[in-house]
């Protein structure tokens, strides 16, 4: 818990677009770090933050409305190792995270661009797993989900033809813990499409 007089502020704001950041500056206590790409309303990542106090957590929301929303939650919480980017999600991968050290990028239901002339705007695409494996640990993983079946084929297509990740299974704890968009599925019938790869090396 949160114990200092001034209100907790989750939101970093970036001091620079094109240099690194400085994680040593964004947490109390250096531990592992984790990173959700699209976090939405931070429904799932303000969850299971406080589930892993062990472990710090970056939310990436291009949306400042969700990312509020995130902030209210993680204050309310009472989060110290939790913070919130607004920025767009593969450039904050590629550019901004100091290489190899986040041990887990987690990717639920991103947007799908459902039409063909828009694919090429989804965030898993065949640079996906370079951009991943830059970010990664030598043992980090990628946890990912969706309900869009297309969307599914083209990343496990990507990640299986990748050398640099092999697949894994994802942990039941793990999956146990819902999104937002996650539970609406799931009371209209929907299922969750999940995978799991593992860096290679």
């Amino acid at each position: 818990m949160h114990s200092g007089k001034e209100p907790f502020g989750v939101t970093f704001d970036l001091h620079s677009i094109t240099e690194r950041i400085d994680l040593g500056s964004l947490f109390p206590v250096e531990q592992p770090l984790e990173v959700e790409l699209g976090s939405g309303d931070g429904s799932f990542l303000t969850a299971y933050a406080a589930a892993h106090p062990e472990r710090n957590f970056i939310g990436i929301e291009r949306l400042l409305g969700r990312v509020r929303k995130t902030e209210r939650k993680a204050r309310r919480a009472g989060l110290v190792n939790l913070r919130c980017v607004r920025i767009e999600s593969a450039y904050f991968l590629e550019y901004l995270l100091p290489p190899h050290r986040v041990s887990t990028i987690h990717i639920y239901f991103p947007d799908p661009w459902p039409k063909r002339k828009h694919r090429r705007h989804r965030l898993v695409n065949e640079q996906f797993p370079r951009i991943a494996s830059q970010a990664l640990t030598a043992n980090g993983k990628v946890f990912l989900r969706t309900d869009d079946l297309d969307y599914f084929s083209q990343i496990l297509e990507v990640f299986r033809g990748s050398p640099l990740f092999r697949e894994v299974e994802t942990p039941p704890m793990l999956a146990g813990v819902l999104t937002d968009f996650e539970r609406d599925f799931h009371a209209s019938g929907i299922p969750t499409q999940r995978a799991a790869f593992g860096r290679s090396g």
